[in-house]
């Protein structure tokens, strides 16, 4: 087998239960969808309004506001990467209330082949997709709401496809007294149809809990997430933290339950959400701890945004940041095909 064939499917598709980054198969479902989504820190499942987009990661969030909401996004992501996104609802009535379809691409650009001698064997590319099916509905009586998304995926790393199917599912608590709202999101349970080789892989299984509030007298929605709740143990001690003593022996850094909570959280505000114009920051406390420098300053894990919204056009950007070589910016576009 050509080995950079090999190496390019084992990056991507390495098996293993849990879910941390390059342990299964299939994910760029995990990669942010949208700048709104970018710049509150990657994952944002706290929120019930008209971004359409929201359903992608939590159908719960599914609602009536949405309706004929078309929205289109695009990343320039690492190297030559590049992904995007579309999303769409639509109210077929009240009783029946709101469907939702998405779709999510990644492009991995073009790749130099070639077999275990170093021969040059010609250019191959990598591509995924996902589409999806979403559906809400408020239980009887409550302030829940639970949603459920299907999705079917389709990947191609060179010669090698794979096929699969997933479920995500979304409950949603709502308290307008308040403004307040919480959700716990399953997503990804699944399987793959078609492997790439002979061997079936774990789908990117990821369990988060988000909650968010408008303050009463400022303009401001704070958001906190907890991510990949499925995996609790996700910080290590770093060889390159230890500290030496007089007599020279290594202390280890130290890990613990307060590293490991904050590993799993997320910390977002939006000033002057669902007006005209939006700002949006955020701190992904795992990616910095992973992706910062020692010694030097990058402003790992932080992540800006603005969106501005017109007559019927919503325009949205966000920057994250991952270290001093390497960010990404996300752009989007959402049409009320209502007006």
């Amino acid at each position: 087998m050509r080995s950079i064939y090999l190496f390019f499917t084992v990056i991507y598709t390495t098996i293993s239960f849990g879910q941390l980054g390059g342990k299964n198969t299939y994910q760029f479902l995990n990669l942010a969808t949208n700048p709104r989504q970018a710049a509150l820190g990657s994952k944002l499942f706290a929120a019930y309004d008209d971004d359409v987009f929201l359903p992608l990661w939590n159908p719960a969030a599914i609602n009536e506001d949405m309706d004929k909401q078309l929205a289109l996004s695009y990343v320039d992501y690492l190297g030559d990467i590049s992904y995007g996104s579309a999303a769409y609802a639509y109210t077929l009535d009240r009783r029946v209330q709101t469907y939702h379809f998405g779709l999510t691409f990644a492009d991995y650009g073009k790749f130099i082949g070639a077999d275990e001698q170093g021969n040059f064997t010609g250019d191959f590319t990598g591509k995924e997709l996902a589409a999806s099916f979403g559906y809400a509905k408020n239980i009887a009586w409550t302030d829940l709401y639970l949603g459920a998304n299907v999705k079917f995926i389709s990947s191609q790393l060179e010669r090698y496809t794979s096929f699969g199917a997933a479920l995500d599912l979304g409950l949603t608590y709502l308290n307008e007294d308040l403004d307040f709202n919480a959700s716990l999101v399953v997503r990804n349970l699944g399987m793959q149809f078609k492997s790439y080789d002979e061997l079936k892989e774990q789908l990117p299984l990821d369990i988060s809990f988000g909650m968010s509030q408008q303050l009463e007298h400022v303009p401001i929605r704070w958001y906190y997430t907890l991510e990949n709740l499925q995996e609790w143990n996700i910080i290590f001690s770093n060889p390159a933290r230890e500290q030496q003593t007089i007599g020279g022996s290594a202390i280890p850094e130290k890990t613990g339950f307060i590293k490991n909570l904050a590993n799993h959280s997320i910390v977002g505000l939006e000033l002057f959400p669902q007006r005209g114009f939006t700002l949006r920051l955020s701190y992904n406390f795992r990616r910095s701890n992973e992706l910062k420098i020692l010694e030097q300053r990058s402003f790992s894990g932080f992540a800006l945004g603005f969106g501005m919204r017109f007559n019927k056009v919503h325009v949205n950007y966000a920057y994250s940041k991952y270290n001093n070589v390497s960010n990404a910016s996300f752009f989007s576009v959402t049409i009320d095909l209502n007006r």
